[in-house]
């Protein structure tokens, strides 16, 4: 599959990605930085408001993030919080 190139492309990959369950809170919130290309201090203080400290821990996959750093996340890519049933979980298509 050929690797997205402009933004737009970026953005519908991450969705894709994001819906089939495959990025980690940290690999979906480092894939939206670099999508838009700013440095990890840069985006956190300029777009999300928040420490670039708390950014490099979401990252990372650490720490213990409040619900509103990670709405603050998501919001600029028009993505929300929430509750979702994993993929492993997921029915399977077509009946039992």
């Amino acid at each position: 599959m050929k690797r997205p190139n402009n933004p737009t492309e970026k953005k519908l990959e991450l969705q894709r990605q994001l819906a089939d369950g495959e990025l980690t809170l940290g690999q979906a919130a480092r894939k939206m930085r670099k999508i838009v290309g700013m440095t990890q201090e840069e985006y956190a203080k300029n777009v999300l408001r928040i420490a670039p400290r708390a950014l490099m821990e979401v990252e990372r996959d650490k720490g213990n993030p409040t619900l509103e750093t990670l709405k603050k996340i998501a919001r600029p890519f028009g993505l929300e919080v929430g509750f979702i049933i994993p993929a492993s979980r997921k029915p399977s298509k077509g009946g039992s």
